[in-house]
């Protein structure tokens, strides 16, 4: 039983303070994501992060705001290795969903 809720709110907490940094315009992330030019999106992407925490929180929705998070993810570390500014960042996110998934249903993977 905590098992699975820290396998749901670690990774979901996570990515959903993420996007409310990308919402409210942090400086740093600001000046990162416009290096990469998805900068004019900050705002759209911090409230996609935070639609797929909430639906990887609730069991209704939890495969769905799986794989959504997931495809983000993907995306971002796409981008940056197109960038050559690959970094851990991207990774944290996603290796805590596929865990938090995995500990919570195993059927996504199946």
């Amino acid at each position: 039983m905590i098992i699975n809720l820290l396998a749901t709110w670690i990774p979901a907490q996570g990515v959903a303070f993420m996007g409310v940094l990308k919402l409210t315009g942090n400086p740093r992330i600001a000046k990162e994501l416009s290096k990469l030019g998805v900068g004019r999106y900050l705002r759209l992407l911090g409230v996609m992060e935070i639609a797929f925490a909430a639906l990887f929180v609730l069991p209704a929705t939890m495969k769905l705001g799986f794989i959504l998070a997931s495809c983000y993810f993907a995306g971002a570390i796409a981008t940056e290795l197109s960038h050559d500014v690959l970094k851990v960042n991207p990774f944290i996110p996603i290796a805590l969903l596929w865990i938090g998934a995995f500990i919570r249903d195993r059927s996504v993977f199946f």
